[in-house]
């Protein structure tokens, strides 16, 4: 009993509470289902409210420990290990927030299936919490590959028409880089006979400086490594999943691929790459920092050309991933605290872009920008908080990403890691990049006179609407944070600060 009430495995795991009850319920009583799913999702939500409010802030360290011995045979020491810290607990919250949107987005865009589809999406919850508190490696991996099980089926049965295409490309890019992961974790857990990451972190220091690990050896764990995360973030040239994966997935799992799944790959850059292999990290900088930046231009450049608007956020998300890369490769707090902000923001908005985008896909059934046009006139609220979200992606000042961007590129200018300050000023074209195919965006699908797909709705006795009171419920809190975040960022920089100083002392800068 005292390990289900432990906090960390309660909000992991209590999701679970709702599976079961859904197990038991008639598929034709998906009213019923529905609630259930959105009740856990709110409860799990609540539990993690809780899990921080027992969070020291001040205290650099993992917290809130629940620890106990799982498998001990033939020298494996692999322990059940939860813990959370500065790096960790807003992207906890991030998970527990987005999901019961993404269930509320559902409600009338998903009728096919209802209980099968929850049962999945409460599954996810439990894998992505897993992944950012899981402190034994062991334990990590089992959540991470856990994740792609509820993910494939959520796009490979609700997704489009090319869901399967899609489904199967999404498992076997993420499974391919979690292979190698997985040996670099085998051959770390054996050579430090520990899996736990405070154990690691306390033995390898010395068998780097022993020479039992050499620079080479390090450099390629952290290659393995960075493989399972680059595909994940996704980082370009690994970015090709992303946009089938996005436009295939139902909008419910476009927010939280976006949102939350996404972020496990730069979380483990942060997490692992960074604290397990410093000299690696400190050496790899300036490729990555390449990488990243031509990821920023290629993701904004390819958003401009597309004329589908699902695939235009989704090219986003490469362009802002790329900034978020850049900055924890500045390996410098400002750059590190910005890449952890704009992890949060770009869940907030670009899952915000996608939620809208689903809500207008919900009664006209196409994608494409050139049949929208005057939608501002028969949709005012739509079109107002679609600007909001618009401007908050494209880095308005005043609004959430304005905050990380800024941030990342300040780390980035002053980087020694990177050691040129010319990764930050062309990645700063991005900005005015996105600025560039937002604002066409908007003005092809809001501006102007009525596009061909409000007149055939007209015609055929069913007009565009304007937003509901259940769209408004559902988008409201993202509205918030968007304004919270870019007017008064410094609560969550606190947050952070102490873990990220606690990384940086570990690089040999």
């Amino acid at each position: 009993m005292e390990f289900l009430l432990q906090p960390l495995t309660l909000m992991t795991f209590f999701p679970l509470v709702g599976v079961l009850v859904i197990l038991f319920m008639n598929p034709e009583q998906k009213s019923a289902i529905r609630w259930t799913a959105l009740v856990t999702s709110l409860i799990t939500f609540v539990i993690s409210l809780w899990v921080f409010s027992k969070f020291e802030s001040s205290n650099p360290d993992l917290q809130l420990d629940a620890k106990y011995a799982w498998i001990q045979v033939a020298g494996w020491n692999i322990y059940y290990y939860l813990a959370v810290d500065g790096l960790s607990i807003l992207l906890v919250l991030l998970t527990t927030f987005l999901t019961p949107i993404s269930i509320l987005s559902t409600w009338t865009a998903v009728e096919d299936r209802v209980k099968d589809f929850m049962i999945f999406f409460l599954l996810l919850e439990v894998g992505m919490s897993g992944v950012f508190l899981a402190q034994d490696l062991f334990l990590f991996y089992i959540f991470w590959e856990f994740t792609l099980v509820p993910m494939y089926f959520l796009i490979g049965i609700w997704g489009g028409p090319r869901r399967l295409y899609a489904a199967v490309k999404f498992f076997l890019y993420t499974m391919a880089g979690s292979i190698l992961m997985l040996l670099a974790i085998l051959w770390l857990g054996i050579k430090t006979a520990s899996f736990n990451m405070p154990e690691m972190l306390a033995r390898l220091p010395d068998l780097y400086a022993s020479g039992a690990i050499d620079p080479r050896t390090q450099m390629l764990l952290f290659i393995a490594f960075a493989a399972a995360f680059a595909i994940k973030v996704p980082m370009w040239p690994l970015h090709s999943w992303l946009p089938d994966a996005h436009v295939e997935a139902p909008t419910a799992g476009s927010i939280i691929l976006a949102g939350v799944l996404l972020k496990m790959g730069t979380y483990g850059f942060l997490r692992f790459n960074l604290s397990l292999f410093p000299q690696a990290a400190v050496d790899a900088a300036p490729t990555i920092a390449l990488l990243a930046t031509i990821g920023i231009i290629y993701g904004a450049a390819v958003s401009y050309a597309q004329t589908d608007v699902k695939k235009l956020v989704a090219y986003s998300s490469v362009s802002h991933l790329g900034f978020v890369m850049l900055g924890l490769f500045a390996l410098n707090p400002e750059g590190i605290a910005g890449a952890l902000l704009q992890m949060i923001n770009h869940g907030i908005s670009t899952g915000a872009l996608f939620l809208l985008v689903g809500m207008i896909y919900e009664q006209t059934h196409t994608r494409e920008i050139k049949v929208y046009g005057g939608l501002w006139k028969i949709t005012p609220l739509y079109g107002i908080i679609m600007l909001i979200v618009a401007l908050s992606s494209m880095g308005l000042p005043g609004l959430n990403g304005f905050v990380g961007e800024f941030t990342i590129l300040l780390g980035a200018f002053g980087s020694k890691a990177i050691g040129s300050p010319w990764y930050a000023g062309i990645s700063a074209l991005g900005v005015i990049m996105a600025a560039v195919y937002i604002l066409y965006m908007f003005q092809k699908m809001f501006l102007g006179p009525q596009g061909e797909i409000i007149e055939d709705a007209k015609k055929h006795g069913h007009p565009i609407r304007d937003l509901n009171w259940r769209e408004i419920i559902t988008v409201l809190p993202l509205l918030i944070f968007i304004f919270w975040i870019g007017l008064y960022p410094a609560p969550f920089f606190n947050i952070m600060a102490p873990a990220i100083d606690k990384i940086i002392a570990l690089l040999p800068l």
